[in-house]
């Protein structure tokens, strides 16, 4: 008989992959660690703010999903889980930020080289967030929205990573 797990971290937290999925979790698996990030934001008035902060990536869930938490100060603290679905060959991507009561859902997917979430949010706003320019240890990150159904897009959120731990 096994023990049961004795807390939430050792419930939710695991070392590495599931074996049967390793191949397709490798898609957001590859940024399992600990990243610095430079941020520039977008608001709606046109201002620019540029801040710094943290992601940190793990293996959750038996190794069937990545979780991350984003933190930068001022701005937002939250955390997306990352779940692979074999049948559609997609991810189902879920962001909650408790500190500005923004939540999403995308579905996200290669295009190339690059990692494209596709979603929308409760007023019907197209958001697409996107991760370009993917190496072991750097990504660009790219956050922006659509009011006219993809027609055009508007940036939000421009960061660029860099990894501090694997």
């Amino acid at each position: 008989m096994t023990a049961a797990p004795s807390t939430l971290a050792d419930a939710l937290i695991a070392t590495g992959p599931d074996p049967d999925l390793a191949g397709k979790l490798a898609l957001y698996g590859q940024f399992v660690g600990a990243w610095t990030m430079a941020a520039v934001m977008h608001t709606d008035d046109g201002q620019r703010h540029e801040a710094k902060g943290g992601i940190h990536f793990g293996w959750v869930l038996g190794g069937r999903a990545v979780q991350d938490v984003w933190a930068l100060p001022g701005f937002f603290h939250g955390t997306t889980l990352r779940i692979y679905d074999p049948g559609e060959d997609a991810w189902h991507i879920r962001w909650n930020d408790p500190l500005k009561q923004y939540y999403t859902h995308q579905i996200g997917r290669a295009e190339g080289n690059d990692i494209v979430q596709h979603g929308r949010l409760d007023d019907g706003t197209a958001i697409r967030w996107r991760f370009t320019e993917i190496t072991r240890d750097s990504f660009h990150w790219i956050g922006d929205r659509s009011r006219d159904g993809g027609g055009s897009w508007q940036l939000q959120a421009d960061f660029r990573a860099k990894r501090i731990k694997a």
